[in-house]
């Protein structure tokens, strides 16, 4: 680990060398190898990422609050405005398997800036939209654009952070991502009504509460925040994210400069336009069919389990977000629209407190374990297992998971005082941030070479997930009840500690069989 005191480890590369779109505007140089970065750059780094993945969460659940002001000022409905969110998910599923490919090719950085272009283009687009068509179409394709960080995010930290030091890292980089789906309600709600006022009125006096939910700035202010929130994030990534990829795939295909010479002294025409052509579809396919070939990493029984678990504690929490707007505003509840609110608080100070601490016990829970072992690679290093993460914090995340959601679940169906299932909602924050953080620094880890592609294929699973939470989770909700509901979701999750003992038990002896099949 390098900090500024050694300062003689660092190689920085020269300006007019550095890689990746625009890299001259990039105020911290690149350099050889990202390990050597200061601690200071390095957290730098990390903040930058995690706010630009906060960027695709926010707006999947930011315009919850403005639901019907979105569909009567498009006149149409709220199912088709719930729509564009599910589409919305749908593109974060998918096209971070091109953006994770094309970073290994093209560069981080690079795949960076032209995704959050092309975001903030689609955002204002989705912000002056005039019918309910154009709007879902702007959104899905807005999702997708900025749908880079999620994957290559967790690329970017692996890049320049050690094994050793990664977990502590993701945990920060994931309250971005993880806390934008609970923070986008109330910021929704705050710039599409007036909030605040209405707040202070029912703490003072009693004032009509429709008086101030009359539009604030209307529902295109939800999309216009995140024409700004997109357009800080490019700002960032533009001059303060350096290249970190250390290996760019950026060579011609095998074979491609022998018939490139061929071409050039071959005379039949025919030949030169067949190998032209030959060229073309390897660069389509390149482009458009190897990153699908990524999917086929989930038949690998680590990443398949790793990707599952993660997937199933984020499509939960969808189905929270919608419990809690439905329960708190009913009786025996009846929360207004500014206290239902801050209902989002507990679950995002326990994703917030885990952030904090999980990866930092995750990182000691692995040292101590290598130390135990008392086996060193060829350098004279502890030998660093990924599954060493998976000790005692993973049986309690495992176990803490469904018990906050059945403690939820009762609670809220037959009306206990609102202090009880806000805890449970805590305890479940801390859980599922816990299991979070240890799935995506495990993927890293089995993919050291593209540790990109694993996130990715763990964040189409994990937004497959959400999607259909989106769509199925308030019809369930009724039907159901949340009791059973949150029971239901509570015994699918307790698969959970079977994932937690297989990676345990199996997992570093599949992992060394398999690693050269993982590139």
């Amino acid at each position: 680990m390098c900090s500024l005191s050694n300062p003689n480890r660092i190689v920085t590369v020269r300006r007019s060398k550095r890689r990746g779109l625009l890299a001259s505007f990039t105020l911290i140089p690149e350099v050889e190898n990202p390990y050597h970065y200061s601690n200071v750059v390095k957290w730098f780094i990390t903040f930058i990422v995690a706010f630009a993945a906060a960027t695709t969460s926010l707006g999947s659940a930011i315009i919850f609050p403005a639901l019907s002001e979105t569909a009567s000022g498009l006149h149409s409905t709220t199912t088709l405005v719930n729509l564009s969110v599910a589409l919305y998910m749908l593109s974060l599923s998918f096209c971070p398997l091109w953006w994770s490919a094309y970073s290994e090719t093209a560069g981080r950085r690079t795949v960076y800036i032209a995704s959050f272009s092309l975001f903030v283009l689609f955002a204002i687009m989705s912000a002056v939209a005039k019918s309910m068509g154009t709007f879902i179409a702007m959104r899905m394709i807005c999702g997708g654009a900025g749908a880079s960080v999620q994957a290559v995010g967790a690329g970017t930290l692996a890049d320049i952070w050690e094994p050793s030091e990664r977990g502590k890292a993701m945990g920060r980089f994931y309250i971005g991502p993880l806390c934008g789906p609970l923070l986008a309600p109330v910021i929704g709600g705050s710039v599409s009504q007036n909030y605040l006022v209405l707040l202070i009125s029912q703490l003072t006096i009693h004032v009509p509460e429709k008086r101030f939910l009359t539009a604030r700035w209307g529902w295109r202010s939800t999309q216009w925040f995140l024409v700004i929130y997109g357009g800080i994030s490019f700002a960032l990534l533009l001059v303060a994210l350096p290249e970190t990829t250390r290996n760019l795939n950026t060579s011609q295909a095998p074979g491609q400069q022998q018939n490139e010479l061929s071409v050039s002294h071959n005379s039949h025409a025919i030949l030169a336009v067949t190998l032209k052509t030959q060229r073309a579809l390897r660069r389509l396919r390149h482009l458009f069919l190897d990153p699908l070939r990524m999917i086929f990493l989930l038949r690998h029984l680590p990443i398949l389990f790793t990707s599952y678990y993660a997937a199933l504690a984020f499509g939960s929490l969808y189905i929270l977000n919608i419990s809690i707007q439905k329960v708190f505003a009913e009786p025996p509840y009846g929360f207004s629209v500014s206290i239902l609110g801050l209902c989002y608080i507990p679950s995002g100070l326990g994703f917030l407190s885990s952030a904090l601490l999980g990866g930092k016990w995750a990182d000691y829970i692995m040292k101590r374990e290598a130390k135990r072992r008392e086996v060193y690679d060829e350098s004279g290093n502890l030998s660093l297992k990924p599954e060493d993460r998976m000790m005692e914090n993973a049986w309690a995340a495992a176990v803490a998971f469904p018990a906050a959601m059945i403690w939820y679940g009762w609670t809220v169906d037959k009306g206990v005082f609102w202090v009880a299932p806000m805890f449970a909602n805590f305890v479940f924050g801390l859980s599922t941030m816990l299991i979070f953080s240890l799935a995506v620094t495990m993927l890293t880890e089995f993919i050291p070479r593209k540790p990109s592609s694993g996130v990715a294929v763990a964040n189409f699973l994990r937004n497959i997930f959400s999607c259909a939470s989106i769509l199925l989770g308030d019809p369930l909700l009724r039907i159901e009840g949340d009791g059973w509901m949150f029971t239901g979701l509570a015994i699918l999750a307790s698969s959970g500690i079977g994932v937690v003992w297989w990676m345990r038990n199996k997992g570093a002896i599949w992992r060394e069989q398999n690693m050269d099949k993982l590139g």
